[in-house]
């Protein structure tokens, strides 16, 4: 089974996972956590989280900040089998490997493929905006 964790400091992942349940209607098996709101050590809210994931699931687990604390916390789970670390994560990476109808465990190419369409919807709209405008001139 494939499990999705969101995983921010503060709120950011509960309002990346609501958001995502609205678009998507509630596709998928999503968790967030959003760290630090509790006065509990960021270890044990993800211990708490990943105790009841099996061997044979498959955790893609997207995090916030490269380098950051929560990321890092992330990252020891790295090598354990079908998991899978992402960082600075957007909707649009979310979405298309939520969505992706594909069977299996997920591979690095799909997950490459995901981050790079990703990456084209990070646009600087002022700058698409004019070259339309410049286009239907």
């Amino acid at each position: 089974m494939r499990k999705f964790i969101i995983a921010s400091h503060h709120k950011m992942a509960e309002g990346v996972k609501d958001t995502l349940n609205y678009i998507t209607g509630g596709q998928g098996n999503i968790y967030a956590l959003s760290a630090y709101l509790k006065n509990t050590p960021i270890q044990e809210e993800i211990e708490e989280l990943v105790k009841e994931i099996k061997e044979e699931d498959e955790v893609v687990i997207f995090t916030d900040l490269l380098g950051g604390s929560v990321n890092q916390a992330f990252s020891r789970y790295i090598n354990r089998p079908h998991v899978h670390v992402i960082t600075g994560m957007n909707l649009p990476v979310i979405m298309s490997l939520v969505l992706n109808p594909e069977p299996g465990y997920l591979t690095a190419d799909q997950i490459h493929t995901a981050l790079n369409e990703a990456k084209e919807q990070l646009v600087y709209v002022n700058d698409l905006v004019t070259n339309m405008s410049e286009d239907d001139e």
